[in-house]
């Protein structure tokens, strides 16, 4: 996640100069006005998304718990309950917070003087309900894990006068039975109905965080209506200026149908995401207008809207399973820009698109001029009345359309074949070879396979389980192996387990039975330390999800898996309802963690995964992994190590995996001013599943060796996947402070490869890799490598054997974009694309 304050970026910790700022504010003030055409196509009624799907046993499992006589089944809540979230018992806490005992991490607004009754103005106590308790924000607090919030809203309007501010780690979750309304005042001043990084007032342009590093911020289940704002008003439904582990999911936006109106659902400028999903707009100028280094969409639907996505500027996004109807464009993106300073649209990834009575699917706004200047793919593209497909403002039709249209696997852009080294580009607006997509990663329609956040809408309160209520303590020094096991084997299969807030240390392997369905609060973390993984030697497991050979459903959602370094750390330990503690040195716990074996396999699509769980090793209160005890440019392993191998998707598993991040911390979030760190972990996500493995989403940042090794794998479809190379490399230089194993298939490191691998695929067959953005932006901490693409040599390599199809590839700082056997077949030299250089498709 490059930082600073405008598109071409290069760190997170390199401002921009002012003049790149101006630029970019100007250019997006400029862009923001137009194509202001009319919307006059009939309205749609809403198509309600915000219910998920139900999330029963749908399938055997190996073995309930021992409380168990049966297999949870449907939901049991009755037609007018409330959502299960509202009554379960919240006694969650935020264990590194100063006052733990009294800081409040559930929210409902409601306690907080929010009527909800479409009358009353609740916009200060539902501010009041986020803001309490001395959290991160106002521009003097950059990121912290210590302040937590879940605010929740239950059904009901909301009439807010100004924007609802979401704080740093901030879940905003609505009622996911009768979603919430958000209704903005016909006097509504302001950037957005909720505004995740405010600007500050007279601050010339300094906004509370630094948008790259903007993480844990989540929206879900909400209508947000502008309506009752004048048509010309520049109302905005949510101000999206978000980084890594961020989402929104299940919301509708409603806007003006009015001739000429400003309205617009989503506005993002900057940033670094992210994952969004399962979102409808209706009516507006803009569905979404949005600039944004990476982001993943899935699953959205524009209706009547003038521009269904407007894009400034991006590096890379993937866009999943998009319905537009009745729009005047679909996409249109501001292109041409190949330099830094004149950064726009990069790179756009289109699958499974459904569009109707849409003049024009997908424009630019400046011709290629046959040469790249704005990467476009589009794949299983099915147009209904669309005239154009893909055309130029004011300019030509590249791609005709028609009443009847299907766009099989078309892209504009640089095509690459084979495995010849050194390969020059080779330009096209065409057709182009599409993927091989085994059927295990479709869905019945033959799209690529996607699954809403399980949210259990339909449960009642009784058919889950707290593991606080069940003995364990959550309070980060307390060891809760034995109290969180004995939930597992006693409830797994017919209660779903509820980790109420909290830091639940681990100190042994720590087993997650198939048939479990496990939902966090605002992130509840699970953090393993102690002796036992302290072996680089003996890797050990923290979390094992199913047990070799398990058949059945996992869903683990709102987690963070977490390790903790060396460090004296006070540890109590309780039998029963006697406790004890002791101070101990922890010693080097790390290097031999394991942190999550994934073995479950379901025959269920999507039934074994995580949504919306990340990674976070280092750089957090409670891991004894901050930039005390590890600045940037330490060197010792014994004391900075954080893990072995952050997740292993063993041969028999499978999985789906949705906005995951993978994260080892390259700054602390905690100590303020983002200080630089250096940690050590070995490997990012390993893969030698079989299939199917869905990665929609996902990123994987700082590891050793690799970010994402598949070896011996098949049937994965990756989109988009992140990453960043550490920081500190070449000193040491991959392998160190590991060493290369063959048990876990590690890849080799050619002569001249100094840096991790961000991307390496052995033996494996069937894989789509469907928009990656791999970034190498340092060298020991200094950045002149950037301007000659030279902070790494190679960072992807595919063997010869493998069987793997790539679009939309950007990369940021490398020699060579993708190998094959470990020699450069693209050189980045190929594609400059604005800050970044982009492959648009290469196959063999």
């Amino acid at each position: 996640m490059a930082d600073g304050d405008h598109p071409g970026s290069p760190s997170r910790h390199t401002a921009a100069p002012k003049s790149a700022r101006s630029r970019l504010s100007n250019l997006v003030h400029r862009v923001k006005d137009r194509f202001d055409r009319p919307s006059e196509p009939e309205r749609e009624p809403i198509v309600d998304q915000t219910r998920p799907a139900a999330a029963a046993a749908l399938e055997p499992v190996m073995a309930l718990g021992s409380s168990c006589s049966s297999a949870l089944g449907p939901g049991t809540a009755a037609p007018g309950d409330a959502f299960w979230m509202e009554n379960i018992k919240h006694q969650g806490i935020a264990a590194f917070n100063s006052n733990p005992s009294s800081y409040q991490v559930f929210r409902n607004v409601k306690d907080f003087g929010a009527k909800g009754d479409g009358v009353t103005d609740d916009t200060a106590a539902i501010n009041n309900a986020i803001s309490s308790g001395f959290r991160c924000g106002g521009g003097a607090c950059d990121s912290s894990t210590v302040t937590p919030a879940l605010v929740y809203f239950p059904k009901g309007t909301y009439v807010v006068s100004q924007p609802l501010i979401a704080y740093y780690y901030t879940q905003f979750i609505g009622d996911a039975r009768t979603p919430p309304t958000l209704l903005a005042d016909a006097s509504f001043t302001g950037m957005a109905v909720i505004d995740a990084d405010p600007y500050i007032p007279n601050g010339g342009g300094a906004q509370w965080y630094v948008n790259q590093n903007n993480f844990f911020r989540s929206v879900r289940n909400f209508v947000i209506d502008l309506r009752r704002m004048p048509a010309s008003a520049s109302a905005t439904g949510i101000h999206w200026q978000v980084s890594q582990a961020t989402s929104l999911a299940n919301v509708v936006f409603e806007m003006s149908t009015a001739p000429g109106n400003a309205h617009q659902g989503i506005w993002m400028e900057n940033g670094s995401g992210g994952f969004m999903g399962d979102l409808v707009f209706n009516g507006g100028k803009f569905g979404m207008w949005v600039g944004n280094q990476q982001f993943t969409v899935r699953n959205v639907t524009v209706n009547n809207a003038d521009t269904a996505i407007f894009s400034i500027w991006n590096w890379g996004w993937t866009f999943q399973g998009v319905t537009i109807n009745n729009c005047q464009v679909g996409f249109d993106l501001m292109t041409g820009g190949t330099t830094q300073d004149t950064q726009s649209v990069g790179a756009v990834a289109v699958i499974d698109a459904f569009v109707s009575n849409t003049p024009v699917f997908l424009r630019s706004s400046a011709a290629s001029a046959g040469k790249l200047a704005g990467s476009v793919v589009l794949n299983n593209v099915h147009l209904t009345n669309v005239p154009t497909a893909v055309g130029v403002a004011g300019g030509a039709t590249v791609l005709a359309g028609g009443t009847t249209t299907t766009i099989d696997s078309w892209a504009q852009g640089n095509v690459f074949e084979g495995n010849g080294a050194g390969q020059a580009p080779r330009f096209m607006q065409d057709a182009v070879p599409a993927p091989s997509k085994p059927a295990s990663l479709l869905d019945s329609a033959g799209r690529i396979f996607g699954k809403t956040h399980p949210q259990y809408a339909d449960y009642a309160v009784d058919q889950f389980v707290s593991v606080r209520d069940q003995g364990a303590k959550g309070d980060g020094t307390t060891d809760d192996t034995a109290a969180l096991q004995a939930v597992f084997d006693k409830f797994s299969g017919c209660k779903i387990i509820f980790f109420d807030a909290g830091t639940y240390l681990v100190t042994s392997t720590l087993t997650i039975p198939a048939g479990t369905q496990l939902v966090g609060e605002a992130w509840s973390v699970i953090m393993g330390g102690g002796a036992a993984f302290a072996d680089q030697g003996n890797p050990t497991v923290v979390v094992r999800v199913g047990n070799p050979g398990d058949e059945g459903i996992v869903e683990i959602t709102d987690i963070v898996f977490a390790t903790r370094g060396p460090g004296e750390s006070p540890v109590r330990y309780c039998v029963e309802d006697r406790c004890w503690g002791m101070l101990m040195r922890s010693g080097s716990v790390a290097p031999g963690a394991i942190v999550v074996q994934w073995n479950v396999h379901s025959n269920e699509q999507g039934g074994a995964g995580m949504w919306d769980t990340h990674f976070r090793l280092g750089g957090a209160a409670g891991t004894n992994l901050l930039a005390s005890n590890c600045p940037a440019g330490s060197t010792d392993p014994a004391t900075c190590s954080a893990a072995y191998l952050a997740m292993h998707l063993t041969p028999q598993s499978n999985a789906y995996l949705e906005g995951t991040w993978v994260w080892l911390a390259d700054h602390d979030l905690d100590s303020g001013g983002s200080r630089q760190t250096t940690f050590f972990s070995g490997r990012g996500i390993l893969s030698e599943s079989q299939g199917p493995v869905w990665m929609i989403g996902t990123a994987s940042e700082h590891h050793a060796l690799y970010q994402y090794r598949l070896a011996n794998a098949a049937n994965h479809y990756m989109g988009l996947i992140q990453t960043e190379t550490p920081y500190y490399q070449p000193d040491p230089a991959p392998p160190a402070p590991f060493s290369v194993n063959g048990d876990f298939n590690d890849p080799s490191f050619p002569s001249g490869q100094t840096s991790a691998w961000a991307v390496s695929i052995a033996n494996s067959q069937d894989i789509i890799i469907f928009g990656a953005g791999l970034y190498s932006f340092f060298q020991n901490y200094g950045q002149t490598c950037l301007s000659t693409n030279s902070c790494q040599s190679q960072l992807f390599d595919i063997d010869t054997a493998s069987g793997v199809s790539v679009y939309s590839l950007s990369t940021v700082g490398v020699t060579w974009s993708l190998s094959v056997g470990g020699q450069g077949v693209i050189p980045s030299s190929a594609g400059p694309n604005g800050f970044a250089d982009t492959a648009t498709v290469w196959t063999r």
